[in-house]
This record gives structure tokens, C-alpha cells and sequence, in this order.
């Protein structure tokens, strides 16, 4: 994962988050919004993940159409936002990107693992026979920041 150097965007209100702090927060929430793209189209929407040290997974409900799924597809590169707000001075979130793709069968135990470590809603597996109700996705994470409000 490479942590970005906020200095090449404008300046911000907040302290940039280290690679530990922002791998920290990934590993604390487990909740956030994915960001999908099919051409100009764009989809965000809030979801559970969970995050092994260098990926984030989800999983999606799978019906007879899926816009998460379609959308997915379509995306060329996800992004995620993850944020805690406390208060008007105490805030802070984190948001990564990369390829997002479907997890093969035999990765499943990966996706498992991962949400039931930090995922906010884990129990979906008990309601869900893998790989037939829900699907699993991984975002391959290329670069994250973090930003946090400043003491």
C-alpha cells in the first residue's frame, strides 16, 4: 500500500495519517462507502468490509440484478471512504484505491476471515450459502490517505 503525499493537492484542514495509523483505522472500522464508476456513471454506496493488512473484501447480495455488481464490472478503479466523526473538531477518515475484482471460490476462506475480523455486519455468512446468495470482492489497495482533525 502506498500512502499518498497530500502535499501535490491543495493544503487541507487536518494532519495527514501515517502508513500505521491509516493501516490502524482500517483494521478499528469496518464500515464505509465504496465508490464504482461504469463510464460516466457514477455509484457510492455504504458498505461493510473487512481488511487482512493489504486488502479490503466485501461481499454483495446477489439477486437477479445487482447494480453493486454491474457497477463493479464496469470499474476500472473503486475507491472506499472510511470515517469516524465524533464531533466538529474530532473527526478522521481514510480512503483507499485500487482494482477491485471478484474473489474465486477457492479464495472464500480469505473473505471469511477478513469480515469476521473487523466487518460490521459479519453474520450475512449464516443467512447466505457462499458463492450462490452472496458474492466476494477484493480491492487490491494501490495508495490510501488518511486525514484526522487536528488536536
Amino acid at each position: 500500500m502506498v500512502v499518498r503525499d497530500t502535499d501535490e493537492f491543495e493544503p487541507l484542514q487536518g494532519d495527514p495519517m501515517d502508513h500505521d495509523e491509516v493501516d490502524e483505522f482500517l483494521r478499528e472500522h469496518g464500515v464505509g462507502v465504496l465508490s464504482l464508476a461504469d463510464e460516466g456513471e457514477a455509484y457510492g454506496v455504504p458498505i461493510s468490509f473487512g481488511y487482512d493488512g493489504e486488502h479490503l473484501y466485501f461481499v454483495f447480495l446477489r439477486g437477479e440484478t445487482s447494480r453493486k455488481e454491474t457497477f463493479a464490472e464496469a470499474t476500472t478503479r473503486a475507491t472506499l471512504t472510511a470515517f469516524d466523526v465524533a464531533g466538529r473538531h474530532a473527526w478522521e477518515s481514510v480512503v483507499v484505491a485500487g482494482r477491485l475484482e471478484a474473489v474465486a471460490e477457492d479464495e472464500w476462506d480469505a473473505v471469511v476471515d477478513a469480515m469476521e475480523d473487523n466487518a460490521w455486519f459479519p453474520s450475512l455468512f449464516s443467512e447466505s450459502e457462499p458463492m450462490r446468495g452472496i458474492a466476494g470482492w477484493v480491492l487490491e489497495i494501490d495508495e490510501a490517505t488518511g486525514l484526522r482533525s487536528r488536536p
